[in-house]
């Protein structure tokens, strides 16, 4: 597990990059949300032999995220987001309510009080490691925080094995089945 400091996209690539080279055989990049955008760019490290998208960006090569999500419908989430000396985070009803619909509200404050604050340096990545190795995609039916439409078009753009799971944002926190199954699925041998 890499845990992304947040401050900018190459932090975030190069924690990733560490955590590739401390690995002795083949790997599977697995990300949600944002962390998507980090194994986009990260991906193409030779151990890896798949990336799984659960509810996350996959941006293509140099693209404007802020401008392809534009084309879809606003996600309720961003209103409640909430930027202050450089980085972003969400507010408690946005995480509680958007962010983290369907999860138990216990576990989501729990989840909310350990929330990271993200970069608004645009993270922008020069490459696209979906176009060169296999991957699969788990469309969040219900999410608040990603569009679904935009989701289902990132995963036929990539030509992702996809699922879709009935569950909100955080379906890898609702669904583990269902999301363990994808990753076991890109993870066994072709």
């Amino acid at each position: 597990m890499v845990q992304n400091p947040l401050t900018s996209l190459a932090d975030d690539v190069a924690a990733t990059n560490f955590a590739l080279a401390r690995q002795d055989g083949p790997t599977v990049l697995v990300a949600h949300s944002y962390a998507g955008t980090v194994i986009s760019q990260a991906g193409l490290a030779p151990n890896v032999t798949g990336l799984v998208h659960v509810a996350a960006r996959a941006p293509e090569a140099g693209e404007d995220f802020a401008a392809l999500a534009a084309k879809f419908p606003t996600p309720p989430v961003d209103s409640g987001i909430v930027t202050a000396n450089g980085f972003r985070f969400l507010s408690e009803q946005a995480f509680l309510r958007d962010f983290a619909n369907g999860v138990p509200r216990k576990e989501a404050l729990e989840l909310y009080a350990v929330q990271g604050s993200l970069s608004t340096a645009p993270p922008t990545t020069s490459v696209a490691a979906w176009h060169r190795k296999p991957s699969w995609y788990a469309v969040s039916k219900g999410d608040r925080t990603i569009d679904p439409g935009l989701e289902r078009f990132m995963a036929k753009r990539m030509k992702a094995t996809t699922v879709e799971v009935d569950a909100g944002h955080l379906s890898l926190v609702t669904h583990p089945e269902a999301i363990g199954r994808l990753i076991m699925q890109a993870a066994a041998p072709s």
